[in-house]
Formats: C-alpha cells, structure tokens, sequence
C-alpha cells in the first residue's frame, strides 16, 4: 500500500513538470483532470491504512468535480469562446518549467529542514504538495489567458489539498470537503467574469486591462 501511494505521489509530480511545459491549452485542461483523479487514489490509500466511509466520500467528491467536472465545464468554456488553443507564456516556454524544477529543489530542501514534517507527512508528499502548490502559482503568474489562470488556480488549490491529507486522521476530512465547495463556486464565478471579459474586449487576455483608462 505505502509503494502505491508512493507511487501515485510520483505520478503528481512528473503531472506538474509537465503542466509547466505544456503549450496547448486542452493539454493544461486535461492535465488538471489527472490530477483531479490522483488525488482521488491518494485519498483511497490512506497513510495509516485506514480507509472508512469518509475517505470514499471524498474521494467520490474529488473524483466527480476535480477529475470530471471542472474539465467538462472548462473545456465547453473553451470551445464556446473559441480560445486560441496554444498557451504563450509572457517570458517563454522554459521560464515556467526552469522555476518548477527550482521549486522542486527547494521544497526537497524545505522538507529536510522541518524536522515535525517527517512524523506527519510520509516521504515525499510535503515536497510534491509544495510543487503543486507552487506550479499553480507560477501559472497565473506567466500567462496572460484569464482560462489559463483558473486552470493555475485549480493546480494551486490541489497542492493545499495535498497539504491537508495527513491532516484527515484527526477529523479535518469536512474541512477539506469545504475547501472543495469553495473551489467549486469560484470556479463557475471565475467563468462568470472570462464571458463578461470576453464580451466587453473580444479576447480573454488579461494583459489588455492596462488599456483601460478612467
């Protein structure tokens, strides 16, 4: 069971690297949707072997939303808008991916540094939970696209929720479930305002909002 899950752990990571690198929006899409369903199997191979009724439940949750839903829903935004399909970071293609694997340093660094992180996160999760956490926030960061950016936002969010599962055992599973309700507004609210911005500028580029004048 721990080799699985060190496994599956491992397969979060190789999805971050490769959402730094991605350049097709679809593909960043997609990519989220692994992600959605990894952390699903993370929560189906619980650390201390313990798997009960409110593991299944919010595994089921994560599954149906992170895996399922919020892809179909941004993949349909996508197409209704007719979104360019190839992503153009600001400073290129390898800036994204150059400060993943800096991130990737520092966060194995980080974990070696915090003694209490070795009793209450199994090998590797704390590192990989940070990456997560940081590629999200490198996404928003180096693109311009409002879709692109809650696509960043999503990949930021797995992160905390990686950060959160050690933290299951001692009764924060409804905490987690909240923080997924959360997600689940913001994304339609974000989707809300890339129709309004797509229908007053004719583009989902955030970068034009520097023309607007009083």
């Amino acid at each position: 069971m721990e080799s699985l899950f060190q496994f599956v752990i491992l397969l979060l990571l190789i999805t971050d690297l490769a959402v730094l690198w991605s350049g097709r929006i679809l593909m960043l899409i997609r990519l989220s949707a692994a992600q959605g369903i990894l952390l699903a199997a993370l929560l189906l191979l619980p650390v201390d072997g313990a798997l009960d009724a409110e593991h299944l439940f919010l595994a089921a949750a994560v599954f149906a939303l992170k895996g399922i839903g919020f892809p179909v829903f941004l993949r349909h935004t996508s197409h209704k808008l007719g979104i360019e399909p190839m992503v153009r970071p600001r400073l290129g293609r390898m800036f994204p991916l150059l400060a993943g694997l800096a991130c990737v340093a520092f966060s194995l660094w980080l974990e070696g540094r915090i003694p209490e992180a070795k009793g209450l996160f199994p090998p590797l999760l704390l590192p990989v939970a940070l990456t997560t956490l940081f590629t999200g926030l490198i996404i928003v960061v180096s693109c311009a696209k409002a879709l692109t950016q809650v696509i960043g936002y999503l990949v930021a969010e797995n992160g905390i929720f990686i950060l959160g599962i050690p933290l299951m055992t001692q009764g924060s599973m409804w905490f987690e479930l909240s923080i997924l309700l959360d997600v689940f507004a913001a994304i339609f609210v974000m989707a809300i305002a890339i129709n309004h911005i797509n229908g007053a500028f004719g583009s989902i580029d955030v970068a034009r909002f520097r023309n607007l004048r009083d």
